[in-house]
């Protein structure tokens, strides 16, 4: 019996891209959406954030709305956790916004290659 390769779903898609964005950069939940084919999927991408603080391998910390701002960092234990994880890697912070934002935001469609979905 031949085995046939799993495909991914939507969350674990996202993790995949998520977990290439480099220490020091974010991204934003639209996106990593447009990049995994659906650009209608911002607030799906979030759910899956939300759902990906108990795997430490997944840098949810790196992942903001368009502008910049900790929108998800309610889901992170205590209230200054994902500021933290980013300023530890040196991106600054102020009132949840991130300074430099356009500076260092990451866009999966510009350094990872074209998305394939695995069937």
């Amino acid at each position: 019996m031949k085995h046939q390769p799993q495909t991914l779903n939507f969350f674990q898609q996202v993790y995949t891209v998520v977990r290439q964005i480099p220490e020091g950069r974010v991204s934003t939940y639209g996106a990593i959406g447009r990049y995994l084919g659906a650009p209608q999927s911002a607030r799906m991408v979030g759910w899956a954030m939300n759902a990906a603080h108990q795997d430490p391998s997944i840098p949810a910390q790196r992942v903001v709305n368009r502008s910049g701002l900790l929108t998800g960092k309610h889901h992170f234990p205590g209230s200054q956790l994902m500021q933290q994880l980013l300023e530890n890697e040196g991106v600054k912070v102020l009132n949840d916004q991130v300074q430099n934002f356009k500076e260092i935001l990451w866009y999966p469609s510009e350094h990872l290659p074209l998305w394939e979905n695995p069937l």
